[in-house]
């Protein structure tokens, strides 16, 4: 049984009802769980239900929600930070990715909520010693990062500070899992974390590529798309080239890695996110007409991939 389950406690907070915030509304509420959802904004707290019923309603579509009916239900808003808060297992906060609003914010949640609740943050990218130390209860505080869309890309990346308690790790660990996300921990602080980091090599070398005219942009995201992220959609790096050599992931550093030593040796330089580079992309690149409509066929391809994955199972 779950931590959260042996406890009773399925009530959850949301703070922040954008986009990520929603998404981590319509993870709970599809699990069963009870979810406040806050948002300082005017009217944006009363408006989620509506928007995550309606996710819900997709989901279903694709086998990835059972009732979304009862499961919007389970949405509702929130007047106060305070009224959040009270008495819920976990906050997923999901501000600004601006530090001293998650200073701000965390301060707030630390002196709103019960001793127990653990207080996550949807960060990309700073790291929670950083909007935590000055905190009474900071063993209770750590980042739970998602990817987007969270209610399709399962991964959090849990990540704590150095005084954030190991049991708290665990319980926010259990919680994820019983939601039906894919917690990784983060066993030592590093901006970034791991999936931004990943995501940052792989970006650098393709604004390398195309910038010095190695390939086109399409190429380049058809060399993704059509290659290296068909393993990745159920293996990872290390998995992949455990099978690329006969004799596992050390017979393959012995045979394959002179390319990736001298790569290693000379990375790209931080000007290929700048112009000219960029520039030399975008006389390239054409941009989507319509972003909006792309998003809803990114997440209609994603819903379709994920329940593919869950009819699979393991490997």
């Amino acid at each position: 049984m779950s931590a959260s389950g042996a406890q009773g406690n399925r009530l959850a907070a949301v703070v922040g009802a954008g986009l990520i915030g929603r998404s981590w509304a319509m993870i709970f509420a599809r699990a069963g769980w009870t979810v406040r959802v806050y948002d300082p904004a005017a009217g944006v707290a009363d408006g989620a239900p509506a928007l995550c019923a309606a996710g819900l309603r997709e989901l279903a579509t694709h086998g990835l929600c059972d009732d979304p009916d009862a499961a919007a239900r389970r949405i509702v808003p929130a007047a106060t930070l305070a009224e959040a808060v009270d008495g819920v297992a976990l906050v997923q906060e999901n501000g600004p990715e601006q530090l001293p609003v998650k200073q701000a914010l965390f301060a707030e949640l630390d002196a709103a909520a019960g001793p127990d609740t653990i207080l996550a943050s949807s960060s990309s990218a700073i790291r929670a010693s950083l909007f935590t130390e000055g905190l009474a209860g900071r063993h209770r505080c750590l980042v739970g990062h998602p990817v987007n869309p969270p209610h399709l890309i399962p991964i959090v990346e849990l990540s704590g500070a150095t005084w954030t308690a190991p049991e708290v790790i665990e319980r926010a660990r259990a919680i994820y899992d019983e939601i039906g996300q894919a917690p990784v921990t983060v066993l030592k602080e590093v901006e970034g974390f791991i999936v931004n980091r990943l995501q940052g090599a792989l970006l650098a070398e393709a604004f390398r590529l195309v910038s010095e005219g190695y390939v086109t942009p399409q190429d380049l995201d058809k060399t993704v798309a059509d290659g290296l992220g068909l393993r990745w959609s159920f293996m990872g790096p290390f998995a992949t080239i455990e099978l690329n050599a006969p004799g596992g992931i050390p017979d393959y550093c012995a045979r394959y890695t002179g390319f990736y030593k001298r790569l290693a040796a000379e990375p790209p330089a931080p000007a290929v996110y700048e112009a000219p580079a960029t520039d030399t992309i975008m006389r390239q690149w054409q941009p989507t007409a319509d972003p909006a409509a792309r998003m809803r066929w990114r997440d209609e391809r994603l819903a379709a991939l994920r329940a593919h994955k869950n009819t699979q199972g393991e490997g």
